[in-house]
């Protein structure tokens, strides 16, 4: 038997910069999840850091404890792995000043 699993685009061509947010995802049937954040265009200054976030309802949110450095180059990819999670998922990240990158953010769940 093969596993279910889904590719979410969770945001596509956005410019990222201060503080950020996906798209939040309902999430609750999977089992584990990856999020993939490739850079669509140069990155300017240095990279941001994006934080993984869940919520029982998806309104309030904490943090899941995974982060990761967000990619340094056009094309360049950042991927984040996720167990033990809620029924919600979205991403946050953080950029020093100045810094903006322009992403594509994928979610990939598995049952």
């Amino acid at each position: 038997m093969l596993p279910e699993n889904i590719t979410a685009v969770i945001a596509r061509n956005e410019s990222w910069q201060g503080t950020a947010t996906s798209e939040p995802y309902e999430a609750g049937w999977a089992r584990e999840a990856v999020f993939f954040v490739r850079a669509l265009k140069e990155p300017q200054g240095q990279p941001g850091t994006a934080f993984v976030e869940m919520s029982p309802d998806g309104m309030l949110w904490i943090a899941e404890g995974t982060q990761f450095t967000l990619p340094d180059r056009r094309d360049g990819i950042a991927v984040g792995r996720v167990a033990h999670f809620g029924n919600w998922l979205r991403l946050r990240v953080e950029f020093p000043d100045a810094a903006q990158c322009t992403v594509l953010v994928t979610l990939h769940l598995k049952a």
